[in-house]
């Protein structure tokens, strides 16, 4: 496909394209956001994979047309920082969502505050996930977490297979906000952190926020805009 593409249109390099096309899947298109987060270019993604949830159509004809009409949406990602119980600290970025999750056979118990107020003591729990919009339609939905419109300025915390408290079912938080998740006897419930590709593993604590100051811009055919996928993504059988 890219070979087709290539001939009919041309190919530039990266460093001076105005738009890069993605062919693939939901996976190709996260590790390219990772890979040009930051730079001032934009993506338009065909897909190539499965889901393509964050995907156009793959079509061949009228794609410089297609670009010129598509709809942008800016996504800014979570950054995770994660500190180890060997007293190590590791930075992550996520697109999608930041999670933990148990290590082991017994499961979590983890303390969670909110912009430096304690807002649940203990959850015992599998784990436990922070989505963004574009991410909530992902493992946050499995995990029967909310979807979330892109416009809304709201982060999900999602809960994954809580015990305790039972019928906790997660919070929405403004995107301004930063939480703080702590696991409660580390040593012997042992938790990894993961945000996107990155993974620790026996954390003590993690702190999640969104960061605004580096953004990706995606590219979605008018009548496949983002925004209306996410929506069209609640009423699915």
């Amino acid at each position: 496909a890219r070979k087709r593409l290539a001939a009919r249109y041309g190919e530039v390099p990266v460093e001076k394209a105005d738009v890069i096309v993605a062919l693939g899947g939901d996976g190709l298109m996260l590790r390219t956001l990772h890979r040009f987060m930051g730079n001032a270019v934009t993506i338009y993604g065909m897909n190539r994979g499965s889901v393509g949830f964050l995907m156009n159509a793959y079509r061949e004809d009228g794609l410089l047309e297609r670009i010129a009409k598509a709809t942008p949406a800016v996504l800014h990602p979570l950054r995770m920082q994660a500190l180890d119980l060997d007293g190590k600290t590791y930075d992550g970025i996520a697109i999608n969502e930041v999670s933990l999750l148990r290590e082991r056979r017994q499961a979590a118990k983890l303390k969670i505050s909110i912009d430096g107020v304690v807002r649940m003591p203990e959850m015992i729990c599998d784990g436990v996930l922070v989505a963004t919009p574009a991410g909530s339609s992902a493992y946050n939905l499995s995990a029967h977490g909310p979807v979330i419109p892109i416009g809304a300025g709201l982060l999900a915390l999602t809960p994954i297979s809580p015990f305790r408290p039972r019928r906790w079912r997660g919070a929405l938080l403004p995107r301004t906000a930063t939480v703080l998740i702590e696991v409660l006897n580390a040593d012997e419930r042992q938790v990894s952190a993961s945000a996107d590709f990155t993974e620790i593993r026996r954390v003590a604590r993690v702190t999640v926020c969104e960061d605004r100051t580096i953004s990706s811009t995606l590219l979605f055919d008018p009548e496949h805009a983002l925004e209306e996928r996410i929506i069209r993504e609640q009423f699915q059988p």
